[in-house]
C-alpha cells in the first residue's frame, strides 16, 4: 500500500488534459451566431440538397457501371489471351 500511495502522490496536482487543445470541459457549451432563416428558405435549401444528392448518386452509379464494364472487358480479353 505504501508504494501505491507514493505513486499516487507523484502524480501531477493539476487538472488532467488542461493544456491540450480540444473539448476538455464538457460543461462549457459552444455558442453559435447563426442567422435566422424562414421556412421558405429552409424548404429551398432542402430541395437543393435533395437535387445535389440525386446528381451525386447518378454520378456514382454511372461511374460504377462504366468501371464494371471496363473490368468485364479486361477479364474477357485476359482470358482470351491466356486460352490462346
Amino acid at each position: 500500500m505504501n508504494v501505491i500511495n507514493y505513486n499516487r502522490n507523484q502524480l501531477p496536482k493539476r487538472e488532467k488534459f488542461k493544456n491540450l487543445l480540444g473539448g476538455y470541459k464538457r460543461s462549457r457549451k459552444t455558442e453559435y451566431n447563426l442567422p435566422k432563416a424562414s421556412t421558405k428558405q429552409l424548404n429551398e435549401i432542402g430541395k437543393r440538397l435533395k437535387e445535389e444528392r440525386k446528381v451525386r448518386m447518378l454520378k456514382v452509379i454511372l461511374f460504377t457501371i462504366i468501371l464494371s464494364v471496363f473490368l468485364l472487358i479486361g477479364f474477357t480479353y485476359l482470358t482470351d489471351v491466356l486460352v490462346n
